[in-house]
């Protein structure tokens, strides 16, 4: 079981290898009692996003793209 925070700062590639950047915050909706992740957002946009600066929108990767986690990255599907 991975914790929320121990997914922030890992860089997210694609199976191809293209760097998408570092993971800065999770996305994700409640519902009723259950919190479910949906998203990562990352990148320059998501750093800046979590840091409250208004007018910018984060770049995100649907959750359900992740093809694996290893301990220094997260790996998503090619578009």
């Amino acid at each position: 079981m991975r914790t929320f925070s121990s997914l922030t700062g890992l860089r997210v590639v694609t199976e191809s290898g293209l760097d998408l950047g570092r993971c800065h915050d999770l996305k994700a909706t409640l519902s009723g009692n259950r919190l479910e992740v949906t998203a990562l957002c990352v990148g320059r946009r998501g750093f800046l996003d979590r840091l409250g600066i208004p007018g910018r929108t984060h770049d995100e990767v649907n959750w359900s793209s992740i093809t694996r986690i290893e301990s220094d990255r997260i790996i998503v599907g090619d578009p």
